[in-house]
């Protein structure tokens, strides 16, 4: 006797509900009605999910035969419909959807009931979505769909062709995870293209900032910088003002997440640390949320006409990054775990969240919250100082002098609770 116990019966349950699903989505769309009407609705599609997670019950007791029968004269019946429509429609998203839900039924039939789920859910937000998704690809340029197509290229197709490493001086040299960051610097530049389209100059580029900063408000801060040179030096249309909200806004982030990484790994090393951080906070969202009322009032400038990825400034920050990075290791590596601000400092140069991890595992008996939180205060303005540098330094027009003084205000705000930190502790 073949078992077919509760177990089975849930997951044929998820494949029917999979088929359901989909079947109400393409009568309520009008796809299984009228002259026009495409070979499968609710009920239909009800009956595939069913026959589909059957078929891959069926495979799971050792009866693959007949699933296979049972799913080739299904497809059969899809491709039959499908060959009889397109004499007078050659539209099939309904034949397509049908085998995905047969694939999503075979997955939920196995046993994989979260991945039959997710691709049901994939599938839905696809047809629902119909007329947004055709609205977004017209207003596409030849600009964005060169872009799109690169990136692709240099996400799907370089990047796992390079090696993990690591290699060269204490292995610091990881050619994969190196490229990661080209693909990041030239994702956020992209980013910053479309929203500034969509959004509008202001809101676009803070936008694209505060989302980045959830990553990397250095890298964010090195990527706006170079293109407010860039702007400044073509003549484009203004833009300076809203990089640096971007700035401000990705700058503004770096606080609560450091803040959520100690409270996750630490809690103890978060409650001594926060009290350094309400200020500078406070500094950068009074910032941001004075440049978006600005933005509303302000004229909103287009985009400048260029490849948006700029992956030959990716490809720089990259490598200085590397080279940045091979001096942190050897001086991390020169001072050890015993030189806890000298480390704090070192980490601070390039990766605040590296910085967190480190200190959040040292912070214990041996070594108390409050002098971790002192290294990292240490470390978040060694970072913020970083980051005024290269404003200075790579940053043009409008964008310098604005970026400039919130991250010196910040830093200022920061020196000033490191101090009142220290004092507390004595000599």
């Amino acid at each position: 006797m073949i078992p077919f116990d509760l177990s089975a019966a849930l997951h044929v349950a998820v494949a029917t509900l999979a088929g359901l699903a989909v079947g109400i989505e393409r009568e309520w769309s009008g796809h299984a009605r009228g002259p026009s009407a495409h070979f499968a609705g609710i009920r239909t599609f009800t009956l595939l999910g069913l026959v589909a997670g059957v078929s891959g019950w069926l495979s799971t007791v050792g009866l693959t035969g007949l699933a296979v029968v049972l799913l080739g004269a299904t497809g059969a019946l899809v491709v039959a419909a499908y060959l009889a429509a397109s004499r007078a429609d050659v539209d099939g998203t309904t034949e397509v959807a049908a085998f995905v839900v047969l694939a999503a039924g075979v997955l939920a039939g196995l046993g994989y009931e979260t991945a039959a789920s997710g691709v049901t859910a994939l599938t839905l937000l696809l047809l629902v979505e119909k007329r947004q998704l055709h609205g977004l690809v017209s207003r596409l340029d030849v600009v964005e769909i060169r872009a799109g197509a690169r990136f692709a290229v240099m996400a799907a197709v370089v990047l796992p062709l390079l090696p993990e490493g690591p290699f060269g001086p204490l292995g610091s040299v990881r050619p994969r995870a190196l490229w990661a960051l080209v693909l990041f610097f030239s994702g956020l530049s992209f980013l910053g293209y479309v929203a500034q389209r969509i959004a509008g100059a202001g809101r676009g580029y803070a936008i694209t900032g505060t989302l980045g900063g959830l990553v990397s408000s250095t890298w964010v801060t090195f990527t706006f910088a170079r293109l407010s040179r860039h702007v400044s030096a073509h003549h484009a249309p203004p833009t300076g003002p809203a990089l640096a909200l971007g700035v401000m806004g990705a700058n503004a982030m770096l606080f609560p997440r450091v803040l959520l990484a100690s409270l996750v790994l630490q809690p103890a090393l978060a409650a001594a640390l926060w009290p350094a951080f309400v200020l500078p906070l406070g500094i950068g969202l009074l910032l941001v949320g004075r440049g978006l009322r600005e933005s509303e009032t302000a004229p909103t400038a287009a985009p400048p006409d260029q490849n948006p990825l700029r992956v030959g400034a990716a490809l720089q920050m990259a490598v200085l990054f590397q080279v940045v990075l091979v001096v942190v290791t050897h001086v991390t590596a020169r001072f050890g775990a015993g030189g806890l601000y000298a480390s704090a400092v070192a980490l601070g140069l390039t990766d605040v969240d590296a910085l967190t991890v480190s200190m959040a595992r040292l912070t214990g008996e041996a070594t108390p919250a409050a002098l971790t939180a002192v290294a990292v205060t240490l470390g978040v303005l060694t970072n913020t100082l970083v980051k005024l540098g290269i404003t200075l330094t790579l940053g043009g027009g409008a964008f310098r002098a604005r970026a400039a003084a919130g991250l010196a205000l910040m830093a200022v705000s920061l020196a000033g609770a490191l101090a009142w930190r220290l004092a507390l502790a004595g000599p």
